[in-house]
């Protein structure tokens, strides 16, 4: 029988199937959609929510692609990213959060199921979804200013104003369910945030909560650090209850701390029961913010296995900062800081169990389930000039913080170190240098090696470690 296909190639055939099967996958994942062509303005006052809404809708329903925004100022209310979205914001791009609660819809709070406890869906928001990029060398400008307001009016005694008149009353209502963030990723998986320009946040910048796979890369944050503007918790990158997240690249300068890692509050955070685990952060530097790197005091669900490296701290309150108090229980462990510069920060470290509270240092409780636990730190090649309190790390009388590693740091600072309620703690190759006082105060501390510590500013009748 003659042949009817005699140039026929299986494996030719199986391999241009492929290919076009490729083509078609590729095409889809890489188409555009941008917002102009479905009704966005771009004028600055014309609220295009809407538009942007359509836009992520096309895309979506395609299987994904790239939400493109050109140039131009876009007021919206919340954009709500889904799975395989691209929101691709280009430069001279700036999209303006609205100061309306009622364009915000009211979202889980993932730490309680009662809706009365809802709140503002941020201004860049997804939840339950995957593989979502935000990028482009654009502007997202959350026109924190009239919420900042809103926070000092609500304090009236705090700020010393005068008795509120009622439209004073009535921009307090408006953060009865509190201010929206500029971007939170809620139960999502593989996020990549990445070269964008952040601003004036209402609250915390940057939030994803109990997400896997999270890169931050090359992003600048500002948002106002002093009166009359200040931005309140307006804190740079704050992780919840997250894994495997990298922070590289990034210039953070805020109103609060500036990245803060975190896994819930109290009960809350030790039922849902997901620490913040595998982060490396590298490569940042952090101004002005109340903490360089932090962790807490929302950390009951455990902080664990965390690198900090080649970063620079300017002006930061602290340097490093770890905050809890009693009745938040959690572990915070396999901490890894090193090749850290701090400039004219106060507070090179800050490691306490005492962040808010009544109770002191002298009190010994019952260890429950709502004592936190603090260990295994390593703090190497560190360089602190200008600070006024070399650092500080206080425990708890019944949960000592232990097992800390000090190794090749430097510290110019006015007054020593001090440590309070610990054990295990070793100094290698360190160096404090003080105006007046020992470089090193023990008190209630155990099994603290001090061999390797020295001053090259020794004063009279002053020994390097007092107890």
């Amino acid at each position: 029988m003659k042949n009817l296909l005699p140039n026929f190639n299986p494996l030719r055939g199986f391999v241009t199937c492929v290919l076009c099967v490729s083509a078609f996958a590729a095409t889809a994942s890489s188409a555009t959609y941008n917002v102009r062509n479905y009704g966005a303005v771009g004028d600055g006052k014309t609220l295009d929510t809407v538009a942007f809404a359509r836009a992520v809708d096309a895309a979506f329903v395609a299987g994904g692609g790239t939400v493109v925004v050109p140039p131009g100022r876009y007021h919206t209310g919340s954009i709500r990213l889904k799975s395989h979205i691209t929101l691709n914001i280009e430069a001279g791009a700036v999209i303006l959060g609205s100061g309306n609660p009622d364009d915000y819809p009211l979202t889980e709070n993932v730490w309680s199921a009662d809706p009365k406890h809802a709140t503002l869906a941020s201004l860049i928001y997804a939840e339950d979804s995957e593989n979502i990029t935000i990028t482009g060398r654009g502007t997202i400008d959350g026109q924190g200013q009239p919420w900042w307001e809103r926070v000092r009016l609500a304090n009236p005694a705090k700020y010393k104003l005068p008795p509120l008149t009622d439209r004073q009353r009535a921009e307090v209502a408006k953060i009865s369910h509190g201010r929206p963030r500029l971007i939170r990723m809620v139960r999502c998986r593989d996020i990549l945030i990445e070269n964008v320009n952040l601003q004036n946040s209402a609250a915390w910048t940057l939030n994803p909560q109990l997400c896997d796979y999270v890169r931050v890369e090359g992003i600048s944050i500002t948002n106002p650090p002093k009166m009359p503007n200040k931005a309140h918790n307006s804190d740079g990158i704050n992780p919840e209850s997250c894994s495997n997240v990298r922070i590289a690249n990034c210039r953070i300068d805020t109103g609060d701390d500036c990245i803060t890692l975190k896994s819930g509050t109290d009960e809350a955070g030790r039922r849902v029961g997901k620490p913040t685990e595998n982060v490396t952060i590298t490569n940042c530097v952090m101004y002005h913010g109340h903490g360089g790197v932090v962790v807490g005091s929302e950390m009951s669900g455990g902080v664990r296995n965390v690198t900090v490296t080649n970063c620079v701290f300017q002006n930061t309150n602290i340097g490093i900062r770890l905050k809890s108090q009693r009745g938040r229980g959690g572990v915070v462990e396999g901490l890894a800081v090193s090749n850290i510069v701090m400039h004219d920060v106060p507070s090179p470290f800050t490691i306490t169990t005492f962040y808010t509270g009544k109770d002191t240092a002298d009190e010994e409780r019952a260890v429950d389930e709502g004592t936190p636990r603090y260990r295994n730190f390593i703090f190497s090649n560190i360089s602190a000039r200008g600070a006024k309190t070399a650092g500080t790390i206080t425990g708890l009388r019944e949960m000592p913080i232990e097992d800390i590693v000090f190794s090749n740091v430097r510290i110019q600072a006015v007054k020593g170190f001090s440590c309070t309620n610990t054990r295990d703690i070793t100094f290698r190759d360190t160096v404090i240098d003080t105006e007046s006082g020992p470089a090193l105060t023990l008190r209630n501390s155990s099994e603290i090696d001090t061999a390797g510590l020295r001053t090259r500013k020794p004063s009279d009748g002053t020994p390097l470690v007092a107890q």
